[in-house]
């Protein structure tokens, strides 16, 4: 299940992993039975929504495929709608869904990440005598909760104190694909982060402030814990609405004294004003590099563990040495459950880790985005599908580069209904009007069937960038129709287009009124 180093070159296990893909693909392509009627129209609805917030509809694709089961292993697919579907446009973070899809087809939804735990030393008398070595294969979820877990399983073994020092195996990646590129300057924010083998609680700082219950003041609290941060709180209150609660906040993280710069002294500074009607938001931050992050974390989280150090210890990059031991295996959550955050939540970390645990798991160490395309390319290929204008840049979406037709996208879909993995891939699609990125939309229309027994419902990956605006996913109809629908809008005005991406949805809730050709 996991990438182990072999005397196989690169290129004879791509080799390998096309030709077993393949063979796999051509049974499976023999299950899709597909009636294809396509309508070259634009509800109505969406057309008048297109035409007032000036979005020409030039700009827009939609694809819309009726899905029906048909004999034991079958599926039947109709086409309803066809706009532009076979253009080549930016998806933005729809493209999630084959990265997330594949991961599931091809990993396994039990499949869990692996962080091993080796020293250079010796226990006796409770107290570890030696190094420890932390080498990760590209965990997205190690959380506050899941190393607490990981210092549990340490204490088992008879573990109490530590002397020695903490060191950081990331060769499971390639330096470049941890390099901190942004395609929007924004390196602070949490959406992102690089990825690492060793990647904790995604390297942000979330700062917790509200107004005291008790008093007339502001509470700061921040998560994951960190063994050497300290929050100085300056804020003033203010008697105003929470809207722009983030426009008059200042802050600023600084280390203070000497010593190793993993294990200093930091102050984390907030000065500004908040709004008195805020009853608690989240301020969360990527100011940290990621040796000190982990060395911090991983102090903070034995000493909570009830666990004490010989002397605060320092973090650095290094490999396990040969003669290294094995402390622990740590494994984390099930790959379903990642997938649930990737997509629900559009976490693009999380998707790029799940692309190079592709390449890390069919090709080997060390894993780069060039293999994790490779290997989505020849799983798709084994489904029956070449997509000749498919570009996956890092399989997050989060990219100026990457592209996709609605027609194609929308045969991914498809293809995941005959698959073993298709309610796990289906349920972790947000769902309209309750949960994900989708909770607030729909909600209006979605009150009209709240009479229905059996209500219909959309699961809809969202995705959004500067000049663009995507939808993907399924909708199930008031009659009880599934439709697999994509859609996406490439223009200046895109992120205008929530509404006609609204309206197209509605009219599938309703079963797609009988068509009426835009004007």
């Amino acid at each position: 299940m996991h990438a182990q180093s072999s005397p196989l070159s690169t290129l004879s296990l791509l080799g390998l992993l096309l030709s077993s893909l393949l063979i796999a693909g051509s049974a499976h392509s023999a299950n899709l039975a597909v009636q294809e009627t396509a309508l070259q129209h634009i509800p109505k609805t969406v057309a008048i929504s297109l035409e007032k917030n000036q979005i020409p509809q030039e700009a827009i694709s939609i694809s819309v495929v009726e899905i029906e089961p048909g004999r034991p292993g079958k599926i039947i697919t109709k086409t309803e709608l066809d706009w532009r579907s076979q253009q080549a446009m930016n998806p933005a973070s729809t493209m999630k869904l084959i990265t997330t899809l594949g991961g599931l087809d091809i990993l396994g939804s039990q499949y869990r990440w692996r962080t091993n735990i080796y020293t250079d030393g010796f226990i006796r008398k409770g107290t570890l005598k030696g190094n420890i070595y932390l080498q990760g294969t590209g965990d997205p979820k190690l959380i506050p909760e899941e190393l607490a877990k990981m210092m549990k399983a340490l204490q088992n073994l008879g573990i109490q104190k530590i002397d020695g020092n903490l060191f950081f195996d990331r060769s499971a990646y390639a330096p470049n694909v941890m390099e901190h590129n942004t395609i929007d300057g924004e390196s602070l924010r949490a959406y992102n982060v690089p990825p690492d083998p060793l990647l904790y609680a995604f390297r942000t700082l979330s700062f917790q402030l509200g107004k005291s219950h008790t008093a007339d003041f502001i509470d700061i609290s921040f998560t994951p814990p960190l063994s050497q941060l300290k929050v100085v709180n300056q804020m003033q209150l203010l008697d105003q609405s929470c809207d722009s609660w983030k426009n008059n906040i200042r802050f600023n993280l600084y280390p203070e004294g000497d010593g190793a710069a993993t294990n200093r002294l930091l102050t984390a500074q907030f000065s500004g004003s908040f709004p008195n009607a805020c009853k608690g938001v989240n301020y969360n931050v990527v100011a940290l590099d990621a040796n000190t992050f982990l060395t911090q974390g991983f102090t903070a989280a034995w000493e909570l563990a009830g666990g004490s150090w010989m002397k605060p210890p320092t973090g650095k990059s290094g490999t396990v040495p040969l003669a290294a031991r094995l402390l622990l295996q740590f494994e984390g959550i099930p790959l379903a459950d990642d997938v649930q955050d990737i997509n629900k939540y559009s976490n693009n970390v999380m998707a790029r880790q799940l692309m190079l645990t592709l390449a890390l798991e069919k090709m080997g160490k060390p894993a780069t985005t060039e293999n994790g395309e490779l290997v989505i390319q020849s799983w798709l290929k084994s489904l029956g599908l070449q997509f000749p204008e498919l570009v996956i840049e890092n399989g997050s979406g989060l990219s100026r580069s990457e592209a996709i037709s609605a027609g194609h996208l929308n045969q991914v879909l498809v293809a995941a209904r005959s698959l073993s993995v298709a309610e796990t891939f289906y349920n972790s699609l947000p769902i309209a009007g309750t949960d994900g990125t989708m909770r607030n939309r729909l909600m209006a229309h979605l009150r009209k069937f709240l009479h229905l027994k059996k209500k219909p419902e959309a699961r809809i990956k969202t995705g959004s960038l500067v000049d663009v605006r995507a939808i993907s996913g399924y909708v199930i109809s008031k009659s009880g129709k599934m439709y697999a629908v994509t859609s996406f809008i490439n223009h200046p005005n895109a992120w205008k287009g929530l509404e006609a991406h609204d309206q197209l949805l509605a009219w599938l809730l309703d079963d797609g009124p009988e068509p009426k050709l835009a004007r």
